[in-house]
């Protein structure tokens, strides 16, 4: 795979099984080092970059290297799985061809899956956990998206969509047909977007989209359905390794929107006390992309934790 590397003004490529996957880092390269895992399947980090979160990050004194998982976004691989294994091999070539003893991990959504499923496999490489809006157990969210929009429905007295749920609810809780629903349900109802935009997040999402990252934003739409005929644990609840991560001295933090709609109160509760309450930040006016909805918030949490 050849992949190429962007760090400052110098450019790295070397070769791991003929395929190049993009990969940018900020800062400065003895700075402590952040790895940042995107959402998915058919993400990317556009977004994080795109309004300057990444660089933003590194003038705080962190090395932030942003990536597109393979097949995803501007890694184009026509032969990628999607597996967890596969991400796992990418990463630990990152983490070697940087040089870095060990990482701090900040996932987001899908990424968090990928980030702590990775901890658990190779502790050694990591500093820390970060889990930023991310997910942690599958069929709870599901649920919770179902439950909700139901009663929206139920209040509108909308039996079209109320049938739809009905529907959903059918379909194989393992299937890549049925997170879709769902996503696109809690989509329908603006459960990822921010409640009152501030003039800082909308300024944020319009720089964005007259950027060249929003050029970019490449959606690969067979990467869910790949991922679902590849990988075998693909409707998990990792709260039971973030125990155990937890329990063995891993630093694990937490950060979330409070009105982050794919979320139970249950669920975040859960969270909460399995990182500890000073471990944990919940940021007011904020939702699923809380990188950009509260960016100096979520800079300064990562900074606190981090420093």
């Amino acid at each position: 795979m050849k992949i190429t590397f962007l760090f400052s003004l110098l450019f790295l490529t070397f070769f791991v099984n003929g395929q190049t996957l993009y990969i940018k880092a900020y800062g400065n390269k003895t700075d402590t080092p952040i790895i940042f895992i995107h959402g998915g399947p058919s993400g990317n980090a556009t977004l994080f970059e795109g309004t300057n979160t990444a660089e933003e990050l590194s003038k705080r004194g962190f090395y932030v290297i942003a990536y597109d998982r393979r097949g995803e976004g501007r890694s184009t691989d026509p032969n990628a799985t999607f597996t967890y294994n596969e991400a796992f091999n990418d990463l630990n070539a990152i983490i070697k061809t940087y040089n870095l003893k060990k990482a701090t991990l900040l996932s987001h959504s899908f990424g968090g899956l990928v980030a702590t499923l990775y901890a658990e496999k190779y502790p050694q490489h990591i500093n820390a956990l970060v889990l930023a809006g991310a997910l942690f157990s599958q069929q709870e969210t599901y649920n919770h998206i179902l439950d909700s929009v139901r009663k929206i429905y139920v209040k509108k007295n909308d039996s079209v969509m109320l049938d739809k749920v009905s529907q959903v609810e059918k379909l194989n809780k393992n299937s890549a047909e049925y997170r879709k629903e769902c996503f696109e349900l809690a989509g329908e109802n603006n459960f990822f977007k921010i409640p009152k935009p501030t003039t800082e997040s909308k300024a944020l999402y319009h720089q964005y989209e007259i950027s060249d990252f929003y050029k970019t934003n490449i959606r690969n739409k067979n990467a869910p359905l790949l991922f679902y005929k590849n990988e075998k644990q693909n409707n998990i609840d990792t709260k039971p390794i973030l125990q155990q991560l937890k329990k063995k001295g891993m630093p694990i933090y937490a950060i979330y929107g409070k009105q982050d709609g794919i979320f139970s109160v249950s669920e975040i509760d859960a969270l909460k006390n399995i990182v500890g309450k000073q471990n944990f930040v919940s940021i007011e006016n904020c939702s699923h992309y809380l990188f950009v909805d509260q960016q100096k918030d979520f800079l300064d949490s990562i900074d606190k934790w981090l420093k």
